[in-house]
């Protein structure tokens, strides 16, 4: 139960209204414990020997203690559930939080259902037990203390009989919890898996339709809907198993009691008033005998959703900051990479191996390679999304695992190949880098990426609402808005994975005459899927197979690199277009 006492701890940030539910939960217990005795009372002192007036007194205490009760009853779930909401929204906070704060990698090997999954249903599961299992626990041991001690004190040999069947449910309790703990999470990981299918389809809706495998689709969600009630399914055979076994064992103690008890009534060793409250505590004993039992499946639950968050908030981020990091001074754009050899966690070969280049400030530098040649694993090195495994990056002589992230990346723009806007105004997302840009720059940086002329005439211009991923707008104007949104930092170095992709030629040109006079300010690390790109960089880098095998700009590959032409072959036309640029370069 380490991860459940792990979250109690949460507690101590809210221990006023605990401290008040607490409270309010030993006044319920004692109104609990007092009602029976008035019932004696009024049995034996007033109805027996026909008393109307202490019926009429113990009566109106009766109605005082329900009142008490109740208002009590009330503040305990009140501030019971004050305490346990505020520790569900420090969990949900701190795993946000710290999903932020992991590396690349780690989202590499998660699903994004899997952790949607611990960041609602498991909070609210511990939360759950928090705010109400622990409340009834500690209610049932406080009821099952005392009850004992009034029994043993009204009458030892019936306490003593009715105690008799509490081992045998006490042992059928501890095999059930047993038995459901693992099952408990087998379920959060099958309602996880199950999450999990549902993100991908809603992300890749229109990827669905077009294919039309939508009965595909279905097909799956159902494999995994099933496999999960079927692991409830098995969850319910335990509760209908094991309880009707401890409902009988109590039911055999009362009967027990009642013809023990009654024998004494009738030979005057016991009233019969005593006897009904007898039979009243010996219901308060089972109660919390059922609510620890019941506490026991909450607490399984509870455990195994624990442990689930837990997991993402002592999970180690493999990109770290150094404990003596410093804030990367303004820098002017020089990267360099000193035998850099790269692996993705989980992969069985180095993406990179031993590549060493310079980029010099405002330079334009394009990578060129084949599908999987290592391209984007240079990109991501940069602004150090991932840690090389030997070798350096380095910003102006200063290696990027001695500086502070944040002062890092904030100065280093980013478009990537997959455009991501939020739901938001076309303003919000361009100004995401920088929330207090003024509108005059935030217009400057449209500008620049050739996004201005179509924001000016959509009906509320740059306080358009977009939708989800940027729904409502077209691929070229997602992609010039998120140039833009990389623009407005200024940053010295720019990074563009293939960022014009996705517009026609006429908005390329648009664009690379911007990024002409930009670039000039800055130095720029292009992957590019044009010639004409190609063509402008100042520095060609070619990768193949995790290497650097040929740098140099593009009349001077053309001259030198047969890889260099077949790659322009395949990628940017015929080779007799190819050859005849090569031919041109030699003369």
């Amino acid at each position: 139960m380490r991860g459940v006492f792990r979250s109690l701890r949460y507690l101590r940030g809210y221990w006023k209204p605990a401290f008040g539910a607490f409270i309010s939960l030993i006044i319920v217990n004692f109104a609990n414990l007092a009602a029976p005795q008035l019932l004696r009372i009024l049995i034996d002192s007033g109805i027996t020997p026909l008393n109307m007036q202490v019926v009429l007194q113990v009566a109106g205490l009766l109605v005082v203690v329900a009142l008490v009760r109740g208002l009590f009853f009330f503040l305990q779930g009140y501030w019971s559930e004050v305490a346990s909401q505020g520790v569900a929204f420090d969990l949900r906070n701190q795993i946000f939080e710290r999903l932020q704060h992991l590396s690349f990698s780690y989202h590499d090997r998660s699903q994004t259902g899997n952790l949607m999954t611990r960041l609602t249903s498991d909070v609210d599961i511990t939360r759950n037990f928090v705010g109400s299992g622990l409340i009834q626990l500690l209610s049932g041991i406080i009821l099952l203390i005392g009850t004992v001690t009034i029994l043993l004190r009204m009458n030892p040999l019936l306490t003593g009989l009715f105690l008799l069947s509490v081992p045998a449910m006490g042992l059928i309790f501890a095999v059930a919890v047993r038995k459901f703990m693992p099952l408990a999470r087998t379920v959060q990981e099958k309602l996880s898996a199950l999450n999990a299918v549902l993100q991908e389809n809603l992300a890749g809706i229109r990827v669905v339709k077009a294919f039309a495998r939508e009965p595909y689709e279905l097909s799956r969600f159902e494999r995994q809907n099933q496999d999960y009630l079927a692991h409830n399914i098995t969850l319910m055979k335990l509760f209908a198993t094991f309880f009707p076994l401890v409902f009988f064992i109590a039911n055999l103690a009362l009967t027990a009691v009642i013809w023990v008890g009654g024998g004494q009534v009738i030979g005057g060793r016991m009233t019969l008033g005593e006897l009904v409250a007898f039979i009243g505590y010996q219901g308060y004993l089972l109660l919390p005998v059922f609510m620890l039992g019941s506490i026991g499946t909450m607490m399984s639950w509870a455990e195994a959703s624990s442990r689930r968050i837990f997991e993402v908030l002592d999970a180690e981020s493999e990109v770290k900051e150094a404990p003596n990091a410093y804030p990367l001074p303004p820098v002017q754009g020089r990267v360099t990479f000193e035998n850099v050899t790269f692996r993705y966690a989980g992969a069985d070969q180095d993406a990179l191996q031993s590549v060493s280049f310079e980029a010099q400030p405002n330079q334009t530098v394009a990578i060129m390679g084949r599908t999987g040649s290592g391209k984007s694993s240079i990109i991501n090195l940069i602004p150090r999304f991932y840690d090389v495994r030997e070798g350096a990056v380095k910003i102006d002589g200063i290696d990027v695992r001695e500086v502070t992230l944040d002062s890092l990346r904030s100065q280093i723009g980013m478009v990537l190949q997959e455009t991501t806007l939020f739901t938001g105004t076309i303003r919000e997302n361009i100004a995401y880098g920088r929330p207090d840009a003024s509108m005059e720059e935030i217009i400057a940086a449209a500008r620049a990426a050739q996004a201005h002329e179509f924001i000016s005439e959509m009906p509320d211009g740059y306080e358009t609402l977009i939708g989800e991923r940027g729904v409502g707008l077209s691929g070229g104007q997602r992609q010039r808005i998120a140039i833009a949104r990389a623009l407005i930092l200024n940053p010295r170095i720019l990074i563009m994975d293939d960022s014009t992709s996705s517009v026609d030629a006429e908005t390329e040109y648009k664009i690379q005459q911007a990024l002409e006079n930009l670039a000039r300010e800055r130095t720029t690390f292009v992957i590019a899927q044009r010639i004409s790109t190609v063509r402008r960089a100042d520095k060609i880098l070619l990768i193949d197979n995790g290497r650097l095998v040929a740098e140099g700009t593009h009349a001077e590959l053309l001259e030198c690199c047969e890889l260099y032409v077949d790659i322009l072959a395949s990628q940017f036309g015929a080779r007799e277009e190819v050859n005849a640029a090569v031919e041109e370069a030699l003369k």
